[in-house]
């Protein structure tokens, strides 16, 4: 059986106090100096508000910025080690909620250490969480800085004005099994953001799995993936009656922009952007 680490013992008996994207209420007795980020995205916003010093263990795959890849690994997206987690003596641990294992929820909060169960669904989400991160970690300042420079550029992004009907978009986000992206969560706003729309904004799941001639029926215009996979799109060639197909718009972003929701998110928007874009005077024959 894990023991809670001593030095938060009296965590909740707190002089900090923010609210986390599920409701509850965290309380600190003082600012954490010694922090477990559980997602690679947490990490990017530990460090752009000012708290990278304080993090003492991550997963695999938060390798950005460069600094995070000497922290000890303490799982994945698969499993996590809590003996290893406990072993670190964190006074706070990030996690992201949709992308921890389900079976491990509440064995995580067992642990007697505070949890800030982040959600990020909207673009304006991940400066809320920067700033949070920035009161839970006593670097209020860096992380209003950053948060306000961040501000600017969503700002910047929604007042471009996108004349014309709406793109149809299409997000893959796996090939096989065929899955995408459904309503209400922040690739979709970031797709109506840069004037497209997604096709399969109808369903109502972060994520879900799809078939082929669901992708056909629904005739989209532009087909995006942000992956390493250069060929990642290149079997929907074989589909010429698509108009993404006919158009030449098959495109990849960038993967460690939009998908990572972290510090560089804007720049996968406006890399999603410039796709619609280009789409859109494509099929106004004026690219």
């Amino acid at each position: 059986m894990l023991a809670a680490p001593a030095c938060v013992a009296s965590a909740a008996y707190a002089d900090v106090a923010v609210h986390d994207d599920s409701g509850a209420t965290l309380r600190l007795r003082a600012p954490a100096r010694r922090i477990v980020a559980l997602s690679p995205q947490l990490v990017e916003l530990c460090f752009a508000a000012g708290a990278g010093s304080a993090l003492v263990g991550t997963v695999r795959g938060a390798d950005r910025p460069p600094a995070a890849r000497s922290l000890p690994r303490v799982g994945d997206a698969f499993g996590l080690n809590l003996e290893a987690i406990a072993l670190l003596r964190p006074q706070l641990i990030l996690a992201w909620r949709s992308g921890t294992p389900q079976r491990q929820l509440a064995a995580l909060q067992r642990l007697g250490v505070p949890v800030y169960w982040s959600e990020t669904r909207d673009l304006r989400d991940v400066a809320r969480t920067v700033l949070r991160i920035g009161e839970m970690a006593g670097t209020e300042q860096v992380a209003r800085a950053w948060a306000r420079h961040y501000q600017l550029g969503l700002q910047a992004l929604r007042g471009r004005a996108h004349a014309g009907p709406p793109v149809r978009v299409f997000y893959q986000v796996w090939p096989r099994p065929l899955m995408t992206i459904g309503a209400d969560q922040l690739i979709d706003h970031a797709i109506r953001l840069c004037g497209g729309v997604n096709v399969f904004g109808d369903l109502h799941a972060p994520a879900a799995q799809i078939s082929r001639e669901a992708v056909l029926a629904r005739d989209p215009q532009l087909i995006v993936a942000a992956t390493p996979r250069p060929h990642a799109l290149a079997s929907w060639r074989a589909f010429g009656q698509l108009s993404a197909v006919r158009h030449d718009r098959l495109v990849l972003l960038d993967p460690d922009a939009l998908p990572r929701m972290g510090s560089q998110v804007l720049d996968g928007v406006r890399q999603l952007c410039q796709a619609i874009e280009l789409t859109r005077q494509r099929l106004e024959g004026r690219g």
